[in-house]
């Protein structure tokens, strides 16, 4: 879907991205993570051409970008800014409509698809005739949401979207960001400095540092599979619960002991271990299914015990 060839990019001699190149798959998720000024937000602005490489090429579906006027191309990719970048001038339902107006849709066609993107988003129709202003900060990062996604655009671009959010907002936020099924069939290129928030949303991770790619992985990749000491220290004070967030059931699922009970409410085995472990805490024991209908019922007891013994194994990389 995305083709990032060789781009550099340079701010008065001080050179912000080098000759960096990864591709993004159709459907993927992909987190540009990494130290202050490493050059990730330069690197989305350049995907839809808000900034232009100094050398490199971009292509989107085998296109390249350049070829493309811009204002056409931002039209059919969805951005999301980190404090929303709403126009305080502008009711709720304004904001939506703006990239539906330009595109042309006749006005019952974006007030359908504005009612239905805000139900998925948990916004009642009472917000469309507010101003930001007058919204939490949780609202109006889901109205940005709302904007971005209102005319379906195939690719998402999100510049740490979920950073201006106190913890408790962002942590809800992000939850339901996660469940949206409207998700599931974009491809997403978003930049965070949250590892946490990489580790729960990724595909992949791109860990960049100085201008240059350290390593592009998933997330298990990152954390069990580090490609240098940069690689390792970055993540090495958060290692441990990370891995609850990487690892899934189905990681573990050779070292859960079996059962014969079957129930229709077993979660399935692509369930994150954190994820379960919340689970656990409401709950004395959960039934997991994997994909090939195998049934295994777990309490926190044989959660961690089985998680030691997936670590054992990974513990000589």
């Amino acid at each position: 879907m995305i083709s990032v060839n060789g781009i550099s990019k340079s701010f008065g001699g001080n050179e912000a991205v080098k000759k960096i190149s990864f591709e993004v798959l159709p459907g993927e998720s992909l987190i540009l993570l990494g130290t202050s000024g490493c050059g990730k937000t330069t690197t989305l602005k350049m995907i839809n051409r808000l900034i232009a490489p100094d050398s490199g090429q971009i292509n989107i579906n085998g296109k390249n970008i350049a070829g493309e006027k811009p204002e056409i191309l931002r039209r059919s990719i969805g951005y999301v800014l980190q404090n929303n970048g709403l126009f305080p001038h502008y009711t709720v339902a304004e904001n939506i409509a703006i990239v539906p107006k330009l595109l042309g849709w006749d006005n019952k066609k974006t007030i359908l698809r504005t009612q239905e993107i805000l139900e998925k988003l948990h916004l009642s129709e009472q917000y469309l005739s507010m101003f930001p202003n007058a919204l939490s900060g949780g609202q109006q990062q889901r109205v940005g949401l709302a904007r971005a996604l209102v005319t379906d655009p195939s690719i998402l671009l999100m510049d740490e979207p979920f950073g201006a959010l106190d913890n408790v907002t962002r942590t809800s936020i992000r939850k339901e960001f996660k469940a949206l099924e409207e998700l599931k069939r974009k491809t997403m290129v978003m930049v965070t400095h949250d590892i946490h928030e990489a580790f729960e949303l990724a595909d992949r991770i791109c860990l960049m540092d100085r201008g240059k790619i350290i390593q592009i992985g998933t997330p298990k990749e990152l954390l069990f599979k580090p490609v240098n000491k940069f690689a390792k220290d970055f993540l090495a004070g958060e290692k441990l619960s990370l891995a609850f967030k990487a690892v899934s059931l189905e990681d573990l699922w050779d070292f859960l002991p079996t059962t014969d009970t079957q129930t229709p409410n077993a979660i399935p085995s692509t369930e994150s271990m954190w994820d379960t472990m919340e689970k656990l805490q409401t709950q004395t024991s959960v039934e997991v299914k994997n994909k090939s209908g195998s049934y295994k019922n777990i309490d926190f007891d044989k959660l961690t015990a089985a998680f030691s013994l997936y670590q054992k194994g990974n513990r000589h990389e």
